[in-house]
């Protein structure tokens, strides 16, 4: 059994696809994942800053270094994620396929 299909479906898969692969390609962004990671971590930096001993920073020569770090850590997370919602990744180019191309025989 042989299934044909025709222009219109073949057209249509090739755009359903092409629309997974740019929500994909948008999914995995580089942006989301270090700026997710950097806030992750800056709150739970900043949390240990909060409850740190007065013995944790005076080993840190009076400098309440978690706290520092995690509001750091925190900027820059929500930096990168700023970043990404003002400017999304752009979908990748579509695939021109020419419809006739002279001398080119037609392929079964």
């Amino acid at each position: 059994m042989s299934e044909s299909y025709s222009e219109k479906d073949l057209q249509r898969d090739i755009t359903e696809l092409q629309g997974k692969s740019a929500t994909a390609a948008r999914l995995f962004d580089i942006r989301r994942i270090i700026g997710g990671l950097f806030v992750v971590y800056g709150v739970i930096v900043t949390i240990a800053g909060f409850t740190a001993s007065d013995a944790d920073i005076d080993k840190a020569e009076g400098v309440n270094i978690n706290l520092w770090t995690g509001l750091g850590m925190l900027a820059l997370g929500l930096f990168f994620l700023v970043w990404l919602k003002l400017r999304p990744a752009a979908p990748p180019p579509p695939d021109v396929v020419p419809e006739d191309v002279p001398g080119d025989e037609p392929r079964e």
